[in-house]
């Protein structure tokens, strides 16, 4: 639960504020001035901070500074009767996150506050991520700790003791080759060589070659299924017979698709595939694109000599929501691209590419994202989208919606969000 500390010099108006929050689901902390908001931060595990402008003594301005100064993980909201543009720029500038325009309308603020929550929620798991990178659990230069990587740590450890044929698949970017290269890493024969074939390209010399300079070490084939019909025949023969060679195969392409459409050997696909290592993408690996995308910071910061030493919230709340294509490979271009860009010790929104930048962050999660809606709850949640792109002003959500204020406001009461 978002605990909120709720700031007014006039009582009924914190009162109003903290039950209006209260009954939307927060923990309203109450203080009627400035000096006793610095009190309770100490003494209370605080979110958010809400507070009035115009206020005896400390005012709202002079509080957000010092909360600025002292706890700058907390996020501020600042509540004025003004509303103009010098108003805005003030708070923004004092330190304030957002602000809220008098009266205030509790479903506004709602959203302002809980948008401030996950905020600050996002910067945190930031922070979390830049102490953790030179600690994750990974193999190797693999980076990574969600379950559908922790799975591919565990064939990497089971099978690198062994000369057992690998079959790694996965789509483009999504680090075929580095962990073709951990298993040989890993294995008895690491101070032999590790010999790559890009299979589009090769040809009987070529392969021939190949193969004597990895005898006693390993032969990655990169695309295998890319490998021309004459070579498949001799790569089953190399198989067959033993060779002292190591063979570790990679693909982005559905091999059993291949063997049934007669592109690929079907003998040759059996003795390639004895143990598989299949790879997830990146967009199903959750928090590791953050952790990636630190690790990178750190390699391209140094590379260029650039004092950029992490991501703001704004920037991983994008990140977190592309779809990532190009997986792993084109996340990494991406920050070496924004570190280039970037004028700050922090990578920012604006230093991302365009494709990047225009996403916003996924709401739902994967298991929500499979589930069949109601029309009922797919317009829930459009309205409220279009509501919070108003900054919680109904009378714009409702011309924007093509709907009268009435029929907004019946909507709204029907889902519990009207007040």
């Amino acid at each position: 639960m978002t605990t909120v500390l709720v700031v007014d010099d006039e009582r009924e108006m914190v009162d109003l504020v903290a039950l209006g929050l209260k009954r939307r689901g927060f923990a309203p902390v109450a203080a009627g001035s400035g000096a006793e908001a610095l009190v309770a931060l100490t003494h209370h595990d605080v979110d958010v901070v809400v507070t009035d402008l115009n206020m005896k003594g400390m005012s709202g301005l002079e509080l957000c500074q010092a909360v600025a100064a002292d706890r700058p993980d907390i996020p501020v909201i600042v509540l004025t009767a003004f509303g103009s543009f010098e108003t805005a720029v003030g708070a923004i500038r004092a330190g304030a996150y957002d602000f809220v325009t008098k009266p205030v309308e509790i479903e506004a603020l709602a959203i302002a506050v809980r948008r401030a929550g996950e905020h600050r929620a996002l910067r945190g798991e930031v922070k979390r991520l830049q102490a953790a990178v030179a600690l994750t659990r990974g193999a190797g230069e693999l980076v990574g700790g969600s379950p559908a990587m922790h799975a591919v740590y565990r064939l990497i450890e089971q099978v690198s003791p062994t000369d057992t044929t690998v079959l790694i698949t996965g789509e483009t970017g999504t680090g075929k080759e580095l962990v073709a290269r951990e298993i040989h890493r890993a294995g008895k024969r690491a101070s032999a060589p590790f010999i790559t074939l890009e299979c589009a390209a090769a040809h009987d010399e070529r392969f021939a070659q190949t193969l004597a300079s990895a005898t006693g070490g390993a032969l990655f084939l990169d695309e295998v299924a890319d490998l021309p019909a004459v070579l498949q025949s001799k790569l089953l023969a190399v198989l067959q017979d033993r060779s002292d060679v190591r063979v570790i195969a990679a693909t982005s392409r559905d091999l059993e698709e291949m063997v049934e459409e007669r592109q690929f050997r079907d003998d040759l696909y059996y003795k390639l595939n004895v143990v598989h290592v299949p790879l997830p993408p990146l967009r199903a690996r959750g928090g590791d694109i953050l952790l990636l995308a630190q690790r990178f910071v750190g390699t391209y910061a140094a590379l260029t000599g650039k004092q950029v030493v992490g991501i703001t919230a704004a920037a991983a709340e994008r990140l977190t929501g592309y779809e990532w294509p190009g997986n792993v490979r084109e996340l990494a271009s991406c920050m070496e691209r924004a570190v280039a860009m970037t004028r700050f010790e922090e990578l920012q929104a604006d230093d991302l590419p365009d494709k990047v930048r225009a996403t916003s962050k996924r709401t739902l999660s994967g298991t929500e994202l499979t589930e069949l809606l109601t029309l009922e709850e797919i317009e829930r949640r459009h309205v409220l989208r279009v509501l919070e792109a108003c900054n919680g002003n109904r009378t714009d959500a409702a011309k924007m919606l093509g709907l009268d204020r009435k029929t907004l406001y019946r909507k709204l009461l029907r889902w519990g969000v009207g007040e």
